[in-house]
């Protein structure tokens, strides 16, 4: 038998960073190690209980039948209120996909429109799936560092050099993953100038973070700040984060009518229909109370301040409250250059998260993952306890370097 070759579109992507630390955390675990995960980009509520329980209601009703490739008319009617309340926008249902989490939707998004050689502007930090989802569907990641100087945010000068004749997208995630940073209506609108210049590129706003926002009143969409570039915007949500429902699966995007077509059939032909009993429970979730959304934030916000606050009385590292989300991106450059107990250089941020994980049994992520090092993330969608317990051993394991 000859041996199998995978296609040349595996073989050009990296596995997930941050599934592989998760992964790697359990299979510790399953050693006997006790590990303080501080990897896991998820909630750890549970989903509520008034969502649960529209899920059940929907099973013993028999809604486990296929629906429509773009949900039941339920869903899609609750998805487009809620586009419509905090956009401002209104979109019909020609303009809607939906799918099995945001992550599905941005992938068959660039499925649907990449041809061999486009390019998309991806700013870093990125989520760890950008360029690999670009490089999977045959477009060329083009990779602009937005440091610690700006923000962690895309500035209009840096947009406008990175844009090209081939350029199809740009990328913009906020409340941003693994940074937390969250764009003003001014600096949108100061992006949105310099994509007017240049009509043939879209945007794909990726907002799953959007509800978990620490500042003033409601996250601003680049839909809501720029109106005029709608017809070239594909924003991108869920129910995962805000609600709890990671394992549900269920996630959206409205934009362009004829993407929206393309992305339709590309679903026809590959899952069909997101699950009928996840979408009861997300029809239910964004219908129904939203105190949970409130009550959660506020938690969050707690657990950031102990982190931040306990993270920066660690010599050599320095890390900024985050705007939104729940992730801080520490800066370990001042670790960078010293000598572990073991006689081991820390030459990079990946030899310091390995360091952290091998000396203090503390699973981080690395920042180059996220395309900008020397940083390392970590999440606070964890308890206080775990925080702080990571907090104290992160904080044992720098004062024993050299």
């Amino acid at each position: 038998m000859s041996e199998y070759l995978p296609a040349s579109r595996v073989a050009r992507i990296k596995s997930s960073a941050s599934v592989a630390a998760a992964a790697r955390v359990r299979e510790l675990r399953a050693e006997g190690i006790p590990i303080i995960d501080l990897t896991v980009g998820e909630p750890d509520f549970d989903t509520p209980d008034h969502i649960k329980a529209a899920a059940i209601e929907a099973i013993n009703a028999g809604q486990t039948k296929y629906t429509s490739v773009t949900g039941t008319p339920e869903l899609q009617a609750a998805i487009l209120r809620r586009i419509e309340s905090h956009t401002g926008v209104h979109y019909a249902a020609n303009q809607l996909t939906i799918g099995g989490g945001a992550k599905q939707v941005i992938y068959v998004a660039l499925m649907a429109s990449l041809n061999d050689g486009d390019e998309v502007i991806v700013p870093a930090p990125y989520w760890v799936s950008y360029p690999d989802m670009v490089l999977a569907n045959d477009g060329t990641p083009v990779i602009v560092a937005c440091g610690e100087d700006t923000g962690f945010k895309l500035t209009p000068g840096a947009l406008r050099e990175a844009i090209t004749a081939k350029t199809k997208w740009l990328i913009l995630n906020a409340p941003s993953n693994p940074t937390g940073a969250v764009y003003s209506r001014e600096e949108l609108q100061a992006l949105g100038s310099v994509l007017e210049e240049f009509p043939n590129v879209y945007v794909l706003t990726d907002e799953i973070y959007d509800e978990i926002h620490f500042g003033d009143g409601r996250v601003t969409s680049l839909v809501t700040a720029v109106p005029s570039l709608r017809d070239r915007i594909l924003l991108v949500n869920g129910v995962s984060k805000a609600y709890a429902m990671t394992g549900w699966r269920l996630g959206y995007g409205v934009g362009p009518a004829p993407l929206i077509a393309a992305m339709n059939k590309l679903q026809s032909q590959t899952s069909s229909c997101p699950s009928s009993v996840s979408q009861a429970a997300a029809a239910a979730a964004l219908n129904g109370d939203q105190s949970f959304v409130r009550d959660s934030v506020e938690v969050y916000r707690k657990r950031r301040d102990v982190a931040v606050e306990g993270l920066n009385a660690i010599e050599g590292l320095s890390v900024a409250p985050a705007e939104g989300a729940f992730y801080a991106y520490v800066n370990c450059s001042g670790v960078i250059g010293k000598t572990a107990p073991d006689g081991t250089v820390i030459e990079n941020d990946q030899d310091f998260t390995m360091y952290l994980l091998n000396a203090a049994a503390v699973a981080v992520i690395q920042g180059s993952a996220y395309g900008l090092g020397p940083y390392f993330r970590i999440s606070f969608a964890t308890s206080l306890e775990t925080i702080n317990a990571g907090v104290d051993s992160i904080h044992k394991a720098v004062s024993a370097l050299n």
